[in-house]
């Protein structure tokens, strides 16, 4: 079946019809209408949409008309909101038939979402690929072993990415869980004087990657942790659908930023050795070892509340700026006002403690945050009133954008809590098949 040529290209939506051009129907923003391009016969048209007319070139979808009107809407200008007087669940399956997630809608209808959903307990899972979906014993048949193999890799990778999705996944994750624990109880306890002195190892020594500190107790775990830690990213590489996306991610950047310090460590010892000069990297190798800590955020895989945390941060990037911007502009107000008034000023008596602006600006800090060690404070008048200014000025600015990061932390809670129930549910269908 050829796009390039021909008509215009017709769906008709429960009875309404809508006229595209080829090239639009290339690169149309519907996931479910794009796919239509890369048809090559008509059985695969049928596996699209519900019927399909060769003369007017037609394609037809038994879907609710009025809902795709909404949702071409959105095509058109880029805004998503609810068809008025229609379940907000049945527009969210259509939004689902036709490609379209919950983060499309906009910020008032996702919150009626998640509401809804959350009454109702209901979860959405995403269309499977045709080739995917499950089928009698003809349609195995006929599905290719590269389909197969496919299959096969998705099945891995939700095992490695997804620790609700099945079984093997969770042992999976349970036994990830157990070596970041392991690691970071080592890495605690290395740190304790009662345990370099068990070892008898100085803190150069423990500085640095020798051949009698691997052989260490605590060498061995860190080696056997390594080891495990870099089997998992690699496999986890190898199943992944896009190395570029993969190596873009986050949490992947974080795993190497665990893992690659080990490495370097060995090396640098290997080609140091015990040259005197070449010690002077101790302190570098010690850096890197203290890198571990960063093992510690690889939980996020597993849990869904680092995970929100992660999500909001992501989503709310700008009125954390706004709420930094907001400190640093009245961080140097009050500094420079402080110094001023504690020290600048020939009052006699001048307090040390604002000897310069750079100085006055951790008082401030402290005091914009409600922390107040105590190690500073003004001393005259003046500037215990500029102080108490700073504090309530502080609350107020630290509020404002509060409330919206909260919204966007709860909303981020649902998806993510709805994700994990919809591979929880798998799960389930694995311990009932």
């Amino acid at each position: 079946m050829n796009f390039g040529r021909g008509p215009p290209v017709v769906l008709n939506v429960g009875g309404t019809r809508y006229s595209f051009s080829r090239e639009a129907l290339k690169d149309f923003p519907l996931r479910r209408v794009s796919r239509l391009h890369g048809c090559l016969s008509e059985q695969d048209v049928l596996e699209v949409c519900d019927d399909y007319d060769r003369e007017r070139n037609e394609y037809f979808f038994d879907r609710h008309s009025e809902a795709f009107g909404f949702i071409m809407l959105y095509v058109r200008h880029g805004h998503l909101r609810f068809v008025p007087h229609m379940c907000e669940l049945s527009f969210y399956n259509e939004m689902i038939y036709w490609g379209l997630e919950g983060s499309h809608l906009d910020y008032c209808c996702q919150r009626r979402l998640d509401d809804r959903m959350s009454e109702t307990c209901t979860y959405y899972a995403a269309e499977e690929p045709p080739g995917e979906a499950a089928g009698g014993p003809e349609g195995k048949g006929r599905r290719p072993a590269a389909a197969e193999s496919g299959k096969w890799l998705e099945r891995m990778r939700r095992t490695f990415e997804e620790p609700t999705s099945s079984v093997a996944a969770q042992v999976l994750a349970t036994v990830s869980i157990l070596f970041v624990i392991v690691s970071m109880v080592v890495l605690c306890a290395s740190t304790l004087p009662e345990w370099r002195a068990a070892e008898n190892r100085s803190v150069e020594e423990q500085s640095r990657y020798t051949a009698e500190s691997v052989r260490e107790p605590s060498g061995i775990i860190e080696a056997i942790c390594i080891g495990w830690f870099t089997a998992e990213c690699i496999v986890r590489f190898i199943v992944s659908k896009n190395k570029c996306e993969f190596v873009r991610r986050p949490l992947n950047i974080i795993d190497l930023l665990a893992i690659t310090p080990y490495y370097i460590s060995v090396l640098m010892t290997v080609f140091t050795g015990e040259n005197s000069q070449l010690q002077r990297a101790g302190v570098t190798l010690r850096v890197l070892r203290m890198m571990r800590i960063f093992w510690v955020i690889k939980l996020a895989r597993h849990f869904i509340g680092l995970q929100t945390l992660g999500l909001t941060l992501k989503r709310c990037y700008r009125e954390m700026v706004m709420l930094l911007v907001f400190i640093c502009v009245a961080m140097a107000i009050f500094s420079a006002l402080s110094q001023l008034l504690e020290n600048g000023l020939d009052l006699g008596t001048k307090n040390k403690d604002y000897a310069s602006i750079p100085a006055a600006c951790w008082w401030v800090i402290i005091s914009m945050t409600t922390v107040g060690y105590g190690d500073m404070c003004p001393i005259t008048v003046p500037g215990r009133i500029l102080g108490g200014i700073c504090v309530v000025s502080g609350i107020v600015l630290l509020a404002l954008p509060i409330t919206f990061i909260y919204h966007s932390f709860v909303q981020c809670y649902h998806e993510l809590k709805f994700r994990s129930a919809r591979y929880s549910r798998s799960l389930s269908a694995e311990f009932l098949n």
